[in-house]
This record gives C-alpha cells, structure tokens and sequence, in this order.
C-alpha cells in the first residue's frame, strides 16, 4: 500500500453539495474469512454448497461461501473438521474449515457478498432485476402515441471510497417498447419485400431486446431463418421439446405465429466457478421479445424525444426524492431490515452532505478583449461582438445547393456580410453553384469539378436538405480523404427561419474559422512549454469490432492551435502502438511551430472503466515514455490523467434541505474519492436539464508534481476551450475534440484523414 495521497487543493470558494450516497455503518467488530478443503476432493460446486449446507449448526445461518473460501461474521475455533457423506457414492467426505483472515467489516473482500444482500432486499422490495439494475414494472410510464413504456428503476451497489462505505444509487429508467420484435419484422416485410431477409438483419443485429415473461435481455447476434417455433430443443434432462410446447407449459404462453424465424443470442464465453466454461447460444422467439431503447426514428424526431426526456432527465429534486423514498421503503420493511443486519449493514436514511468548493471564475481572452466569465459560465454575446484572437480571410470559398433552395442561400450568404465585421471576420462572395438536382452523385461530381478548376478553393460548404447520412458521408469522404479541403454541411431547416438567421449565420462562422485554422477565443494558463493532448476512443459502425482513437494535442503557448490524428484498431490490436504514432507526429509538429519541444506533457485519456486503471498505469504509459527517446536527450514530464464520464456518481447543490443543481466549477476532491488513486470530480457545465452529473478525473501518473490545485484549475480551464460552445463543456476540449474527429471517422468516413488536414480542426 502506497502512503495516503493528498488530493484536496485549497482554491475557489467553500459550498455545501450532496451527492446520491448514503453512508453506512457497520455494527459487526470483524469478518472471519476461512479457508475450505474437501478430502477427498469433491468436483461439482453444487455438491459443495450443498455439503456446507448441512453443517449450518456449525457455521450459523450467515454464511458467503463460493466453493473453497468461506466469510462468516462469527469467529470459530482455529481448524474445524466436519464429516458429510457424497449422496453419489456413498464416500465419507472430510472437511476441514481453516481461519486464513480476520478483517475489517469495510474491507473490498466483503463488498461482493455485501452487493448480493443488496440484491436481496431489492427483491424484497418487490423490484424486478432486469440487466444489473431493479426496475418496477408496476409504476410504468405509458408513452401510448409513441408506443413505449418507461420503466424507473434504482442502480444500487455499495462501494468503499476515502470516506468509508457507502450505497450509492443512481435513479435509471429503461426504455421498452410495446412492439415485439415480430411487430418490426411485420413492418419490414411491408417497407420491402424483395430484401426482407438483409433489411431485417441491418435492423435487429446488436439491438437489445427482453422477454417480458422472465425479464431478461438479451443481444440479438443472429437471425436463424430455417428454424422456427415448431422447432424442438433439448432440455437439461435429456428430453425434446419443441419452443411452442415448452412456452405453453412452463409459462402459460401461447404462441400465435408458426412461421416466424428465431432469434440467436450467442451469451459471451464465461466460466462457472470451477473452471467450466459456457458456451453455446439462446434462441428466443421473435413474438416473445420485445424491443428496448429509443428507436432511431424517434431519436430524429425532436418533439418525441422532448417527451420522453421530460420522464427521463429527472431534476435534482425528484433524483433525491426517489433516492429517499427507496431508502424510506428499505427502513420501513421487517424483512429487508433482517437481512441487512445478518452482516450487521446499518443504512443511514439519509444522504451524504459535505463540503466542496467552486473554483474561481476564469478570464476568457479574444484579440483585444477579455471578460471573466459570468455565473452561468457563456459567453455568447461576447464572442459574436468582438474580434476572435485570429481570422482567416476567406477569398475563394464555394457554395453547393439545389435550385429549389437558392433564395434561403441568396438570404444566408447576405448575412454572413452583415455579421463577419464585428468578429473580425475578412470574407469574399462565394461562387455559387446551382444543382440541377439533389442527388448524392450530383454533389460530389459538381463539387470535384469545381476543386479540380479552383486549386486555391478554401472551402466547400454544401446546403442540403432533409436527413441524408448518404449524402453527408459522401461530402466527408470527398472532402476528408479524397481532395482534402474544410467543408462545411448545412441542412437548410437550420436557415429556414429569418428570426433565427443572424445568430445561426454568426455561429456558422465561427465554426468555420476554426476549420480554416482561425483562433477564437483562450484561457491563461500559467504553465509555459506545454503541451495538452486529448484522446478518445469511438468504435466503428461499419467493421464490427474495430475501434478507432481520436488524438487531438496543442502545439502552440496559448492552446489555440491543434494537431489531430486518427488510428484504426482491431480488437485484439493494442491502443497503444497507435497512440506512440501519433503523440511523436504531434512532438514533431510542436518543434516545427516552436522550434522546441513541450517540457511538460499533459494526457486526458477518455474512455477508460475502473477495471482499466492499472492496465493504464502498468502498461500504456511506460510504453509512451518510449516514444520520447526518438528526440536526442529529451525527458519532458507527463501528467496522465483518466477522464471518466459514465459514472453514477451525481452532485447536488445544498441549501437548507433543499436539493438543487450545483453551479459551473463545483469541486469534490474527498469522502468520495478512491482509496489507490489520485482523483476528483468536477462540474465544468451548466446543467440545463436533469440533475447535476460532474466528471470524474483520475490523475494516473503525475512527473510534472503538479499539485491537486494545478490538476484542478488546468482541467477546468481545459473545459472553456471548446469552440463549438461559448461555454464550458463536461470535458476538457482536447477530449471533447479527439471524440469528435473519432466520431467522424468511425461513423462515416472509415477510413484515416487526409494528414494535410491535420493542423485544422476540419472535423468541428
């Protein structure tokens, strides 16, 4: 074990948070963990468990046993030796219960059988697990017209942080719609009969669906076309049975539809405890399964997805509301009571409450101007006001559109005359060039002819209409990979509305300016031979399996400049010989710009769980110190630091019993921090919906001996560099910038960029 870290910084102003953890209290002095032998040895665990079983006037009735090792909350005698007979055979077994450990009620070794009691009182509680979560079916909200139905449910477990042990629950809902998956396949049959089979297979592979008839999910891996309901399968005994039959008779289920395929869920390889290794595949009944998560369609449709988040984003109120009303619900009931106090679980009834900070305002700096950021964090009348830090002057640009929207482009290409003054903005009329049609062909051919006339075009921007992914991915790839150049896509719904041109007109600029290669706006950050990298990982759409990592670094003084790569992974190719790649590219970039190198290199990795932690630490980073021995005599510092979005962690702003969403900046460096690392969670957004989720940094290796104060304030400022947003986002922009150049690719182009792109941030 490694000496306690010190985490807190000092800086920003005191403020009381909550978080959705509930403190608990052990009343047991110890658990005894004992080790088991059978002699001779007994191979089926089953019979094992069943062995144990039949001593519980030894053991008592509070046991967790998993076959060798075995923790009881009482203390027996040093060895005990048990007698059992094996039912098989006759054969008198010897046991032999032997005290290896005595530990702390709060040690990780007890949290596994502590989460199984949890589980229990779940169930008691009469919550349905559906995944690793409780759901009540029975307080179900119906979406009739959009077919769905949302469940609320709690993701529980108990965990240990620096401030001892907690239950931490997170408010979830699932998404379930009251379409089998026989209703889409219906559907699908109607849109296109002659590609059924394709059609089918496009939609329902990799989707999530459940058996309402035990709660189950499954992920649909195939389709087995030649089998059907009438089908027999083998049943553990040994007997056939066909799917109709088995459904009526263990479910009470009548199978309406005999000719419809069957579905194949092939479950990842695990292993039982004892080393026997599952394999094989379920086959599910398509009438039977029902569809879950959003449908793509519905994802398009705003209005439907403003209904459904109503229900979903729930504010910090009604989340420590239902928190409390679980809590109240566990303190309420005998039974559940019961099992928790078996290991002696003393569950607070209320939340954790302590204290945490708002780090300092910072000061946003454009050419000639600079603000301090006001409380809600944005900046968006600023930055449309005054002149950005550098503009490209845009002589030679082009626009693309079919004729049916020429006035909407006459009005927008006026506007962006009017607006390109205040923001400093230099810019030319554009060649206009009418589309005799909207076809995806048109566009490239048109677009082509006009690069292969022009050399010196500075940018492509296409008006297109509807939502055409086809016509899109065929503009990136063209303008990415084939005859590199910034281009910009607009859907003319975006321009469609006078009242709304100007500012959509200003925030097109923008946007483009920085894919020209202009800078915008910048934060101080008193560290100086820097060089802050971002690096995310999307995985790609089209080539089941391959990843592609997004890596974006700052190659100038003032972070306003980036260097971008992309790399492509299988899945059994390592991160990392991608990584090295790109992070010598940007060095050689850095030299090129500054004529040295950084002395200090600052790393936010996305995209890494807990479980990945010392992976990281053990593998990925000795292996990016190599990379520096290709410079002559170069050892700058490093500073890696994991980013982790998806946590169940939430914030909530405290005022006399009052739960809220806390302010932009909000800081918790303790009580809920890991007990092995370095960490913080911090709040760098504005919440406008929903309740308060920080981010959570985990700072893995540390040369530059950056204190928790640098750490914090470095990555906050990191978070105001997104020029997308004249605002802070919920990640430092680096990383926010390498999951937009991942996505890009991983999404559409599935191929590497152009490297002369990868000074600008085309991807934007």
């Amino acid at each position: 074990m490694h000496e306690p870290f010190h985490k807190a910084g000092t800086k920003g102003t005191p403020v009381t948070v909550g978080s959705n953890h509930i403190p608990i209290c052990c009343k047991n002095e110890a658990v005894y963990q004992y080790h088991v032998t059978f002699s001779p040895n007994v191979e089926s665990m089953a019979m094992r468990f069943g062995m144990m079983k039949d001593h519980r006037s030894t053991t008592g009735e509070v046991v967790a046993f998993d076959g060798s090792i075995l923790y009881l909350p009482v203390k027996l005698k040093d060895v005990v030796s048990l007698k059992s007979v094996r039912r098989t055979d006759n054969q008198e077994v010897e046991i032999t219960v032997q005290m290896t450990k005595i530990l702390p009620p709060n040690s990780d070794l007890c949290l596994p059988f502590y989460n199984v009691v949890l589980r229990r009182v779940m169930k008691i509680l009469g919550l349905k697990l559906v995944g690793r979560n409780h759901y009540d079916p029975d307080s179900a909200i119906i979406l009739g017209k959009h077919r769905l139905q949302v469940w609320p449910g709690y993701a529980t477990c108990i965990k240990r942080t620096d401030g001892g042990l907690y239950l931490s629950v997170d408010v979830t809902h699932k998404v379930l719609r009251n379409d089998s998956v026989l209703d889409v396949m219906k559907v699908l049959y109607e849109q296109s009969k002659e590609s059924f089979q394709d059609e089918c297979t496009k939609e329902l592979i990799g989707s999530i669906v459940i058996t309402r008839y035990n709660n189950r999910t499954y992920r649909i891996d195939d389709i087995e076309w030649s089998k059907s309901p009438k089908d027999t399968f083998t049943m553990f005994d040994g007997s056939e049975i066909s799917f109709v039959d088995y459904y009526s008779k263990n479910y009470g289920i009548e199978i309406k539809e005999m000719d419809q395929p069957l579905l194949i869920h092939r479950p990842k390889e695990r292993s039982k405890p004892g080393g026997k290794i599952i394999t094989g595949q379920v086959l599910l009944v398509p009438e039977l399964s029902f569809m879950t998560g959003i449908p793509e369609k519905m994802r398009k449709d705003f209005k439907a997805m403003k209904d459904l988040t109503m229900h979903i984003n729930v504010s910090a109120e009604q989340h420590t509301h239902s928190i409390k009303q679980l809590l109240k619900n566990i303190a309420g009931n005998a039974e559940t009571l019961t099992e928790l106090n078996r290991w002696g679980l003393d569950i607070s009834t209320d939340l954790l409450v302590t204290h945490g900070r708002i780090l300092p305002q910072e000061t946003i700096c454009l050419q000639s101007s600079s603000y301090v950021t006001s409380s809600d964090v944005s900046w968006s009348r600023e930055v449309v006001r005054d002149a950005c830090i550098s503009c490209i002057p845009m002589n030679i640009w082009a626009v693309f559109y079919p004729r049916r929207c020429a006035d909407q482009v006459e009005e927008l290409v006026s506007t962006f005359l009017k607006v390109a003054g205040p923001m400093g903005l230099r810019l030319e009329r554009p060649n206009r060039v009418e589309l005799r049609d909207d076809r995806t062909e048109t566009y490239v051919k048109t677009i082509h002819s006009q690069l292969s006339r022009e050399p010196n075009m500075q940018l492509v921007v296409c008006i297109m209409t509807g939502n055409r992914d086809d016509l899109y991915t065929a503009i990136k790839k063209l303008c990415c990979i084939k005859s590199p150049i910034p281009s910009q896509a607009i859907n003319v719904r975006t321009i469609s509305q006078p009242q709304k041109l100007r500012s959509v007109a200003q925030k097109i600029l923008l946007q483009i300016n920085s894919k020209l290669g202009g800078e915008l706006w910048t934060v101080n950050v008193p560290l100086k031979h820097l060089m802050v990298v971002g690096v995310d990982v999307h995985h790609d759409t089209s080539k089941k399996g391959r990843s592609v990592m997004g890596f974006v670094a700052s190659v100038n003084s003032s972070l306003t400049r980036w260097y971008s790569r992309v790399t492509f992974q299988t899945p059994n190719e390592e991160i990392i010989s991608g990584f090295k790649l790109c992070l010598s590219a940007a060095l050689q970039k850095y030299y090129e710009v500054n004529h040295n190198l950084p002395e200090k290199i600052v790393v936010y990795r996305d995209g890494v769980s807990d479980g990945q932690l010392k992976m990281v630490e053990l593998y990925e980073i000795p292996q990016l110190l190599t990379c520096f021995q290709t410079f002559p005599s170069y050892e700058p510092k490093l500073v890696f630091i994991v980013v982790q979005k998806r946590i169940s962690t939430t914030l909530y702003s405290c005022s006399a019993d009052r739960f809220g969403t806390p302010p932009p900046g909000t800081i918790l460096d303790h009580s809920l921090t890991h007990s092995d690392w370095m960490d913080f969670y911090l709040m760098a957004h504005q919440i406008r919906q929903g309740c308060g989720l920080p981010t959570h940094y985990v700072c893995v290796y540390n040369t530059a001996n950056l204190s928790p104060d640098h750490l914090q304030r470095l990555t906050y400022k990191m978070c105001h560099l997104y020029w997308n947003w004249p605002g802070t986002i919920r990640v430092p922009a680096p990383c926010k910038y390498a999951h937009k150049v991942a996505y890009l690719c991983g999404q559409y182009l599935h191929a590497e960029p152009a490297i002369q792109l990868s000074d600008k941030l085309y991807f934007l």
